[in-house]
């Protein structure tokens, strides 16, 4: 096999058809377990809301397009499981506690919807949705919506007003999420070129 693969053949491949090992595979969902987590850290607080902003979505549709809908989905719950029993693996925070008690507070309906997310990014994906740059976005975006209606739905029952919820868990974030899914997109092709490549 030539070791110059296009950016169009890779388009017409996608990780979740690849004949990966089982080894390979947990590895691939290690690594994607190891990047959310690293990808919590890097967040700073956003004015008028308790919800801050992280690059986590970022990582969590990129994995679920890039892995499959199964191993996508695993991967978002292993990370959410690892900060249930203690691990530093959420979005650092002054005021909120860790481990369980996280998925209680203005964030964790974001968090609980990480793998369903995750799986129907990954589900769009191997039904095609990532051959083309504008169906990836769209499959993203969808996967982003998600996240959004799980956290905005939490933060409904603790504010107990649709209008701030929203105000304070989706407005301020339109524009940067808007942008991770863009990155995301773009960044998909290599995803595949690293966990494996077409025969």
């Amino acid at each position: 096999m030539s070791a110059n693969i296009s950016t169009g053949s890779l388009l017409n491949y996608s990780i979740a058809d690849s004949p990966l090992r089982p080894p390979i595979r947990v590895a691939a969902v290690g690594a994607a377990v190891v990047l959310t987590a690293v990808s919590a850290q890097f967040t700073f607080p956003m004015p008028f809301t308790g919800v801050p902003f992280v690059l986590t979505p970022f990582v969590v549709l990129l994995s679920g397009a890039a892995l499959g809908s199964r191993l996508g989905a695993i991967t978002a719950a292993l990370y959410l499981l690892a900060g249930v029993a203690g691990a530093p693996v959420f979005a650092p925070s002054a005021t909120l506690p860790g481990g369980v008690l996280r998925l209680f507070g203005p964030t964790g309906g974001y968090l609980m919807a990480y793998p369903l997310a995750a799986f129907a990014t990954g589900w769009l994906a191997e039904r095609g949705w990532d051959r083309r740059y504008i169906t990836s976005v769209g499959a993203m975006f969808i996967g982003l919506m998600i996240i959004f209606l799980g956290g905005v739905s939490w933060l409904t029952t603790i504010r107990h007003s649709v209008p701030m919820a929203i105000a304070e868990g989706f407005l301020p974030f339109i524009p940067y999420d808007i942008a991770k899914v863009l990155v995301a997109a773009m960044i998909l092709p290599r995803a595949w070129q690293v966990l494996g490549r077409p025969r």
